[in-house]
């Protein structure tokens, strides 16, 4: 735990003003501070004051300095805070939720003595401590306080567990008692816990352990049983004093203490069970901390000082950034507070059982949270704030949390799913499943209300991918468990959990009802299936269907609607339900039937009347009759007759409708509550068929006759006359012949034969059976009864009645009763009744037994009973039958054992059926042995080799043939086989006669070469590269290289394989196989790939594979220079120059050097070659290169040979060459080395003047080493020069002068330098000193002389400069007139540039024009600028206009720019068409300009490119592309124009429409966009709602892929046979907001869910889209009409101008509304168009 500084609350005062107490609100938005003066500061959790209030005193007469205030404490709900005051008085005041709530004391508790400590641990419980010792308990609802115990000592602190439910008391003579509310299941004991040998003021209790501190300087933490577990001592700390204060962190993991200056903070550490002293926090001048208050979060700790001073710091272990959206901040280590950094909301995660939490991650959309512990997890939603900790050992982090549940987590591990309900603290269930897909898991908890349900918790899983179990969470048992024959990929369960709905792998859904166990199939081919929120009602799809169940109950109640596309969601908002589908890009939505949606919820919250209500206002259906069912069924369980007797009643159920109104009746006549009239039960009961629980009533209140009369009504007669017999009734008799004679009339003589029967009138019962046609019953009691059997006509009647109803076996009975045997053995074989028939013979005719088995079994195989008929046909010994019933049965093994047994040689032929049976089984062996017993041994041999058994075949073979003949066998068999195409049979065989050769033979016979090399390899493997090659080659030879590529690859001959493939031009494959050498083989497989194409193919090929480079450097290093050459040519045209110098070494290297210095040159290496040459002395050819190729290396080559011949002694050759090479400073160096100083300053003297002073003063050193000499001694020295006559050097002295100090003698030094040079020195050499002199004249501001020394020298150039530096410009001009006119230009110009820079602009317009206009346009005095232009010629003005234009377009006002040109004219000058083009594009893209009011502008535009068109048909540029670019955006400024004109006038509204939809075929130049939007609106206004529909449509498809940035997806279909163009380009930015284009988009989503509309534009005649100029059918093309742009085709007006036309209808149209309306924008476009078109033929128009 650090504690970090954050601010001050409250600065402290200079004197004592002591912080008596601080709290921090519960909910961590408040903080509260008492001050000395005794108010209550409120702060927000930033720290930011926002409230206060005053406390009072018990009375006010004793005033406010009564009393102090010891102690405070919020409320658990934080909207109070209770003040403990030393006037023995406790306050609770109400603060409110809100800032500024009105403050007010709710509670008072009155005390005996003064009040020291106070907590609120609990709602409504205040604990405080008093001076008198007690502690006790105030409780805020009753506003009683009582004492929770008493000691005789000064209670001086009060401290909570971190439950709150735990309190600990320290006393002034050292106790500290500890008292629980509730011990929460720890078992540790309550009273006096420990004796402290100080009074602990500073009381805290951990998680762990108590610690206390004192004035003894010393902390000690005790044991919850009250041993000392550590001390820490501070008493040898001078700096320590006393321990005056404690907190412990919410989580309790850290305490912190107070003291002077100083806190200190102890850590938990868990894992050693000890306190860890952390570094304290020293605060220098703090003094005595005398109030903690830690924030419930834990983020935050307050300390309040004796001087009143409260400090804020932030605690915490660590902070991290999560996802850069959640920041963790671990303020101990078992709690975290998570906050979002994008809202500010917090969440504080916190181990109740004080576990470390180790790692916290933020999951499922960033809405929930799991963290782990050593020993539990922790859940939470960050949206409700609900969090969980469950216990969860150490699992490695291997589980997978699903969020998919807002109520529940899922949780995966190790096959077994947890559930986990947020907010609670234990798991929920646990299954074992492997199935983790959401979608097989369905939780449901409490997510709807039932009646009678308080829990309602329910989990659908999968055990297997069949089998479904259904759990109730909240009981933990299984509701049962659904097994089903397909795999389920979904199931979910209702909200109530009651019906679950599951899919299968093959789409069918199928409801299961959890109450009744009953499964039902709803639908099949379902795509899409889901519950509606809120309600019972199932929607789904089926193929082209919507099916949906609005009441559930009934599967078969189903209402379908068609839909074109695929469900995609359901919503359900603000009692409306939707069902999305797409249909193609659209999304469609029906909106399900909400009164049927909200019967069902009216029938689960029990409101049946409200439900009758809804249905009577429904049509009959399907789906109305289920709900009138369910609804019925639900009142009568609920006793609601009424409303049950209305549902029978719209169900058509009369009769239920008449027996429930007779129930009504007998609720008004009881006069009582129908539910406790034993009628209306008895009655109710009687409607549920429950016929007992009536009687039941009826006899409880000894209504016996109703009970007899319910029965006969009913005609219950049995139970009738058992109620009479049990109830002793006095009318049994007549009940009984009333039910004789009811059976009579009724003709039911069975029944009354079984009363009669009962009755023990047997005769009578007999002839009732007969008469009703039961003479096998009339047998039945016949056999039954002895003294019936003695009489023979009845007995006879019977059997009479038996044999014509062919009941055979039953008269066999009846005869065998009567001992006529003969007879009954007779009918028993009729009968099929062999068993009775073999027993009676076995007594009476035991010669028959044989031949009744025998017709017994063929009784069984004629009923195909053949499994039982075997053993009839062995007791009659019928051995063969016995074996084909056997076989016909499948009884083989019966059937061998009965052949086995056979000495009949005709029973062989059963051996070879039975033995296909055991082939076809694979029983192979016995099949082997019944062949071979029955003679079949090569059928034996076939079905081995059938089955590839080829070793069981052989051997059966060998021992009964001869090698050779198996051999033969076997070959001839293999090449059947082989003939078959069963290679591998064949394979197998010619392997079991040891013949591989013929198998590869046979392989290679028929190409099969994988083949081959497997039985090269398995038998002959020193052959198997050698056969690879070989086929290699074969295939070759066949052109299949693919193939034989893999067997070279085998044989490890790649090159081989490279090879093949050059050789065929194959160079993918020979580079692609070359990779298998390594990455230089490859890379030079495409360098001869690349060869061999040459030219641009062999560029493309190397750029392909990235090796361009690589081969240029390739070919030139193998001297490949030609290749070298044609490839940097092609594309790498750098890489030139260094071929020709590669080329040019090459050449040099061999000696050839006139070829390597042509080489060099085109290298541009002409130096190369001089030092060629000057390396091989061949100085004749290196200056011959220099001076041809690089005149800088001819003074090289001099300078060379000069050293040459200074080193040969030749002075006199190595002076001229250096002079040739103008080096003489070379010369100069050469002789100074030599120690030639006469020549060195000959040649100086000569040729380096301006250095012979250095070289003198050089000489001097040399020669002399005297010292630099004074200005005096220059002077003394000059004048000595000049009275000797050595002016030269009295020159050269005079100018050495030089004096900062004295300016005046330098320049007199100067002059006279100048003097002597004119007077006595050449004209040369006084001109070098006039050059020397001026600059320094110039340099010291003396014009004039310097101009007046250069004039002397005729220097006419120097002086004018001179005159130009001093800015004297009239000399300058004068001198240059007078004495040199040609430099009067050059005055001029340098004139020019000062004023230019000293911006003197309308100076320099008289000098010069040009210059002062480029200056007015970069100051963009643009108007000067055009005004002055103006003055000059049209040229330099169009300049100026276009370069305005430019600037004014950049700047984006394009309006301005055009009115420029409207103004000034437009030019036809090719430079200006980029301008034109884009202040055409710059305008048509400004928004908002369709309406009226921009008619000037679009008319400005229209006029301009008219005039432009005009000039250009006159000029050079006259029909060019420039020309007709321009043409049509004349004709698109004109459609702007006329457009702008008709939106202003109503009856031309349809005339702008038109323009709107023909702007359409020019988006090539208006923007997609736009065009499409405004067609679109244009067209929805006149009502032309399909093409409006279709343009908006392609409009929002377009805003689309200019998102995108692509049109490239963009679906044309719609314009295919249109003159509309596709390919646009796109528009950088849309022309719409985005709220116009919501609204489209919703417009066009109401339009398309409107049927009404055809999504197809409107044709015309030519069965062409009607604005289309273009026909689709013969591709002739029409002309637009000048005023609405749709094709003109019949009632035509043409102009006089070629190709320009009017549809007369639009065109009258235009011309009545023009004159009725007067309107000047239509008579401009009028004027317009006779201006553009010429006039109409015979006709004109006036508007004056």
């Amino acid at each position: 735990m650090q504690l970090k500084h954050l601010k001050t609350l409250l600065t402290a005062q200079e004197g004592a003003a002591k912080v008596a107490c601080m709290a921090w609100a519960p909910n961590n938005t408040r903080f509260a501070v008492c001050t000395v003066d005794r108010v209550v500061l409120l702060y927000d959790e930033q720290g930011e004051r926002r409230d206060k209030f005053s406390t009072k005193p018990v009375d006010s007469k004793y005033g406010k300095q009564s009393y102090v205030v010891k102690d405070m404490a919020f409320s658990p709900d934080s909207t109070k805070i209770a003040i403990g005051q030393s006037d023995n008085i406790i306050f609770v005041y109400r603060i409110g939720e809100e800032w500024g709530d009105k403050k007010s004391i709710c509670n008072k508790f009155v005390q005996t003595s003064a009040v020291t400590c106070l907590l609120w641990p609990a709602e409504h419980a205040i604990v405080y401590g008093l001076v008198d010792g007690k502690v006790r308990l105030a409780n805020t609802q009753t506003n009683k306080s009582s004492t929770i115990y008493g000691t005789e000592s000064y209670v001086v602190s009060l401290a909570s567990n971190v439950s709150g439910k735990g309190i600990l008391s320290g006393h002034a003579d050292g106790t500290v008692v500890r008292y629980f509310f509730d011990d929460e299941g720890s078992g540790e004991s309550q009273g006096k816990l420990l004796m402290h040998p100080c009074p602990p003021y500073a009381l805290a209790w951990g998680a762990n352990s108590v610690m206390v501190g004192g004035c003894d300087k010393k902390v000690v933490a005790y044991s919850r049983e009250g041993r000392i577990l550590q001390t820490f001592d501070y008493t040898l700390d001078r700096t320590e004093k006393e321990f005056t204060v404690a907190a412990t962190s919410p989580s309790g993991q850290s305490v912190v203490f107070g003291s002077y200056d100083r806190l200190r903070v102890f850590n938990w550490a868990p894992r050693r069970g000890v306190w860890d002293e952390a570094k304290p926090k020293e605060i220098p001048n703090l003094y005595t901390i005398t109030s903690l208050a830690w924030k419930k979060d834990g983020s935050r700790l307050c300390a309040g000082t004796l001087c009143g001073g409260v400090e804020l710091f932030d605690c915490c272990l660590r902070r991290a950034i999560y996802k850069n959206k959640f920041e963790m901040t671990y303020v101990g280590l078992s709690q975290v507070i998570v906050r979002n950094l994008s809202t500010g909301t917090r969440v504080v995660l916190k181990s109740y059982y004080g576990y470390e939490i180790e790692e916290v991650k933020i999951m499922g959309k960033d809405r929930y949270l799991v963290a782990h512990t050593s020993d539990t997890l922790l859940l939470g939603d960050l949206l409700t704030n609900k969090l969980s900790e469950v216990p969860w050992p150490g699992s490695g982090g291997n589980e997978k949390f699903f969020f998919e549940n807002e109520t529940v987590c899922m949780i995966f591990n190790a096959g077994e799913l947890s559930l986990v309900e947020y907010s609670n603290n234990e798991i929920l269930g646990s299954v074992r499943t492997e199935f983790m897909n959401p979608h097989l898991i369905s939780v449901r908890l409490n997510e709807r209300k039932q009646r009678g349900v308080e829990d309602n918790k329910k989990l659908a899983y999968l055990i297997d991918i069949k089998t479904i179990a259904v759990v109730d969470l909240a009981g933990g048992y299984n509701l049962g468990t659904i097994s089903h024959d397909s795999k389920i990929d979904w199931l979910e369960l209702n909200e109530t959990g009651r019906k679950l709905l599951f899919r299968d792998k093959k789409l069918r859904l199928h409801l299961y009802d959890i109450v009744t166990a009953i499964k039902a199939t709803l639908l099949s081919f379902c795509s899409y299936v889901q519950w509606v929120p809120g309600s019972d009602v199932v929607v789904a799809q089926n193929r082209g269907n919507l099916c949906i169940w609005y009441s559930i109950d009934s599967p078969e109640s189903i209402t379908m609607f068609p839909i074109k596309g695929d469900i995609v969601d359901l919503e359900r908002v603000d009692g409306k339900t939707d069902v999305i589908v797409t249909e193609g890009v659209n999304m469609v939505t029906y909106t399900l039937d909400e009164g049927l949606i909200e019967f069902g919820t009216a029938v689960d919250d029990g409101d049946y009347g409200r439900a009758t209500a809804f249905l009577e206002t429904l049509e009959m259906s399907p789906e109305t009759e289920a709900m009138w069912k369910t609804l019925s069924k639900l009142a009568l369980e609920a006793r609601q007759l009424h409303i049950a007797e209305r549902c029978f009643a719209a169900l058509g159920d009369v009769s239920t409708v008449r027996f429930l109104h007779q129930i009504a009746d007998k609720v008004s006549e009881t006069g009582e509550d129908g539910t406790t009239s034993y009628q209306v039960q008895a009655h109710i009961a009687m409607l549920e068929k429950n016929f007992k629980l009536a009687e039941m009533h009826f006899l409880e209140h000894n209504s016996i006759n109703e009970a007899i009369e319910m029965y006969q009504t009913l005609h219950m007669w049995d139970d009738c006359i058992a109620m009479a017999e049990a109830k002793s009734y006095p009318g049994l008799d007549s009940l009984r012949e009333d039910y004789h004679q009811w059976l009579a009339q009724t003709g039911q003589d069975e029944k009354a034969g079984e009363v009669k029967e009962s009755e023990g009138d047997f005769q009578g019962a007999i002839n009732l059976y007969l008469k009703a046609g039961l003479p096998a019953k009339a047998a039945r009691l016949a056999i039954s009864r002895p003294e019936i059997t003695n009489n023979s006509d009845i007995v006879s009647r019977i059997a009479a009645s038996l044999i014509k109803g062919e009941f055979y076996e039953r008269a066999g009975d009846l005869y065998e009763k009567i001992r006529n045997n003969q007879r009954a053995l007779e009918y028993y074989c009729k009968g099929g009744a062999f068993r009775k028939a073999v027993e009676l013979a076995r007594l009476a005719f035991p010669a028959e037994v044989v031949k009744l088995e025998e017709a017994w079994g063929d009784y069984l195989v004629q009923q195909k009973q053949m499994d039982a008929a075997i053993n009839h046909f062995i007791e009659a010994g019928c051995s063969l039958k016995a074996i084909e019933a056997a076989i016909a049965a499948r009884q083989w093994k019966k059937a061998v054992h009965i052949l086995e047994l056979q000495e009949d040689s005709s029973a062989g032929k059963y051996y070879v059926k039975i033995a296909q049976y055991y082939a076809s089984m694979q029983d192979y062996e016995v099949a082997e042995q019944l062949f071979v017993k029955g003679g079949h041994i090569k059928d034996a041999i076939d079905m081995y080799t059938t089955a590839g058994r080829w070793e069981e075949a052989h051997k059966l073979a060998v021992e009964c043939m001869t090698e050779e003949e198996v051999t033969a066998l076997y070959i001839s068999r293999a090449q059947e086989l082989e003939r078959d195409g069963k290679f591998k049979e064949a394979e197998r065989l010619f392997a079991t006669v040891k013949h591989p050769d013929l198998a590869i033979a046979m392989y290679k016979k028929n190409r099969m070469f994988d083949d081959v090399i497997r039985l090269v390899a398995k038998h002959l493997p020193d052959l198997l590269t050698e056969t690879h090659i070989c086929l290699a080659k074969e295939l070759v030879t066949e052109s299949r290289f693919s193939a034989a590529e893999y067997h070279f690859m085998e044989a490890e001959e790649w090159k081989a394989a490279v090879q093949m493939y050059r050789v065929n031009d194959m160079w993918e494959d020979a580079y692609r196989v070359a990779k298998s050498g390594g990455a230089v083989a490859q890379k030079q497989v495409a360098y001869l790939w690349a060869r061999s194409l040459g030219g641009e193919a062999a560029v493309k090929l190397l750029n392909k594979f990235g090796l361009l480079e690589y081969a240029i450097e390739f070919a030139s290093s193998n001297f490949s220079f030609d290749f070298a050459f044609d490839l940097a040519r092609l594309s790498c045209k750098e890489k030139i120059p260094e071929i020709h110098l590669k080329y040019a070494i090459y050449l040099e290297d061999g000696g050839k050097f006139p070829e390597a210095e042509v080489e060099f040159i085109k290298a541009g290496k002409p130096k190369e070659a001089v030092l060629m040459y000057v390396h091989n002395k061949d100085w004749a050819s290196a200056q011959r290169v220099a001076e041809g190729h690089d005149p800088e290396c001819v003074s090289e080559v001099l300078a060379g040979q000069a050293k040459f011949c200074f080193e040969q002694k030749d002075f006199q050759k190595a002076e001229a060459f250096l002079l040739r090479a103008q080096r003489p400073e070379l010369a100069v160096k050469y002789y100074k080395d030599a120690d030639m100083w006469s020549d060195a300053m000959r040649i100086c003297k000569e040729y380096l003047p301006n250095k012979l002073s250095m070289l003198q003063e050089e000489y001097e050193k040399e020669t002399s080493k005297k010292g630099v000499r004074s200005v005096e001694g220059l002077l003394e020295q000059a004048r000595e020069w000049e009275q000797s006559g050595e002016y030269s050097r009295a020159v050269e002295c005079y100018l050495k002068v030089k004096d900062d100090s004295n300016t005046a003698l330098t320049e007199k030094c100067w002059m006279k330098a100048a003097e002597l040079s004119i007077k006595f020195l050449s004209r040369d050499r006084a001109v070098e000193v006039i050059q020397v002199v001026g600059p320094r004249l110039t340099h010291l501001r003396k014009y004039n002389a310097a101009a007046e020394l250069y004039l002397n020298m005729d220097l006419i150039k120097e002086a004018i400069d001179v005159f130009i530096e001093g800015e004297e410009w009239n000399k300058a001009k004068r001198v240059a007139k007078e004495l040199e006119p040609r430099y009067e230009d050059y005055v001029d110009q340098k004139y020019k540039e000062h004023l230019k820079n000293q911006g003197k602009v309308d100076s320099l317009v008289g000098v010069d024009v040009m210059a002062a206009l480029d200056m007015y346009a970069e100051r963009g005095q643009w108007e000067k600028c055009l005004d002055t232009a103006s003055k000059q010629n049209f040229k330099i003005l169009h300049k100026y206009v276009a370069l305005y234009a430019t600037h004014l377009i950049k700047e984006g006002n394009a309006p301005k720019a055009l009115q420029l040109y409207i103004q000034h004219g437009a030019p036809p000058n090719p430079q200006n068409f980029n301008i034109y083009k884009r202040l055409f594009l710059d305008l048509i893209n400004l928004p908002d300009t369709d309406g009226a009011e921009s008619y000037r502008m679009w008319a400005d535009l229209r006029n301009f490119l008219l005039q432009l068109c005009e000039n250009m048909s006159k000029s050079a540029e006259a029909n060019s592309p420039a020309h007709e670019d321009f043409e049509q955006m004349l004709l698109i400024a004109h459609y702007y124009a006329t457009r702008s004109a008709a939106k202003g006038v109503e009856q031309l509204i349809s005339v702008a429409a038109k323009l709107s939809v023909s702007l359409l075929r020019h988006t090539e130049l208006v923007p997609a966009d736009k065009a499409f939007y405004e067609a679109g609106l244009a067209c929805r206004a006149v009502g032309w709602e399909n093409m409006a529909f279709i343009f908006l449509n392609h409009f929002l498809d377009l805003c689309d892929a200019i998102d995108e940035g692509n049109l490239d997806a963009l679906d044309h279909t719609d314009f295919i046979h249109t003159d509309i163009p596709f390919e646009v380009p796109v528009p950088t930015k849309l022309c719409v907001t985005d709220a116009q284009r919501e609204q489209i988009r919703d417009w066009v989503l109401m339009v398309s869910m409107d049927h009404r509309l055809e999504q197809v534009l409107p044709l015309d005649e030519r069965n062409s889209y009607e604005a289309s100029l273009v026909a689709t059918d013969t591709g002739l093309r029409s002309l637009p009409c000048v005023l609405t742009g749709y094709p003109v085709l019949r009632n035509k007006i043409e102009f006089s101008s070629v190709g320009r036309a009017a549809n007369k209808e639009d065109w009258n149209k235009f011309l009545m509304a023009t004159k009725t309306t007067h309107s000047p924008e239509c008579q401009d476009v009028l004027k317009f168009i006779s201006q553009w078109c010429g006039s109409l033929p015979g006709s004109g128009f006036s508007f004056h």
